[in-house]
């Protein structure tokens, strides 16, 4: 998801009440739900950051380390913002035990957000590569946003104003969005059912893999992608079963002899490939373009389509 998305979800956890657990609660719970998008760096390698996004920092291994690490740099600033005298003479007590625990909550909840578009996430990387990903929400949604907005700022105001029901709007906010979610995902899996059966009606195969893509702001509809052994194809779906597919099925040229050769000597090939789970190769006169079918559409970013020149 995107990262004021994480922010949002890191500040209403801690309008649940878990802020007044330490003194930095709330910057171990926002902080720790962007940490392991440290990862974006990789984007100054260009497509080769391909191979690099959303798995070796959104794995066990810093799933474990990242909180600690995050962990101790807070406790730093607070040791040296006390030598400073720089600190606010009324704020809570340290507890450095109840800080770890925030920094792993808030950095645990990056993944689980992650693993819920299509772009997916590979979560036990380095001890596998493989993809996860639920196909349930946008990567940007708006009705994420403004659920969050709202139970962060009505729960802010009450603490303001000293009602003693300051969490009720973030509770409310946090049941709303798991509801919310929930749904998503049941409109996805159904939408992927109905493709199906409707592919192998239509073109008379059965397909080999089928995802309901998510569509901004219109959480009812689906963008609906299917592939073969040969073929792929794709159609739009509308909540509650209507699923209208693209007349024609076309090749997606996977697997490629001229794409194998390729990526035995270009790094950003091989890093494409890496990265796809949908691949679609086509030929532009002696140019061959990648494409993934997730990101065909005319709001992908320009990095998500690979060109190369055809071997000899």
């Amino acid at each position: 998801m995107d990262n004021l998305t994480h922010s949002l979800v890191g500040a209403v956890l801690g309008q649940l009440g878990l802020k007044r657990k330490t003194r930095l609660a709330m910057p171990a719970l926002i902080i720790g739900a962007n940490l392991p998008d440290i990862d974006a760096v990789s984007m100054l390698l260009g497509v080769q950051s391909l191979a690099i996004r959303r798995g070796l920092t959104h794995g066990p291994i810093a799933m474990l380390l990242l909180p600690l690490a995050l962990t101790a740099a807070l406790l730093a600033f607070d040791r040296w913002r006390e030598r400073r005298d720089t600190a606010p003479a009324k704020r809570l007590p340290l507890r450095a035990g109840w800080l770890l625990a925030l920094a792993y909550i808030g950095t645990l909840s990056h993944p689980l957000l992650d693993w819920f578009n299509s772009y997916g996430i590979r979560l036990l990387e380095p001890f596998s590569s493989r993809w996860f990903a639920a196909n349930t929400l946008f990567i940007i949604d708006l009705w994420l946003w403004v659920a969050l907005v709202a139970g962060v700022w009505l729960s802010l105001r009450l603490e303001r104003r000293g009602h003693a029901a300051w969490r009720t709007p973030a509770v409310i906010c946090v049941a709303a969005m798991s509801v919310y979610v929930v749904a998503n995902g049941l409109i996805s899996r159904h939408a992927e059912s109905i493709t199906a059966n409707e592919v192998e009606n239509t073109f008379a195969r059965k397909p080999t893999m089928v995802v309901a893509n998510p569509v901004p702001v219109m959480f009812w509809q689906r963008r609906v992608l299917w592939r073969c052994d040969h073929d792929h194809g794709a159609g739009d779906f509308v909540f509650p079963g209507h699923v209208k597919l693209e007349p024609e099925a076309r090749p997606h040229g996977m697997p490629s002899e001229a794409v194998e050769k390729l990526s035995r000597t270009d790094a950003g090939v091989r890093a494409y490939l890496f990265w796809s789970r949908m691949p679609v190769v086509t030929k532009d006169g002696d140019t061959i373009v990648l494409q993934d079918q997730r990101f065909m559409h005319s709001l992908a970013p320009a990095g998500f389509t690979l060109k190369r020149s055809l071997p000899p």
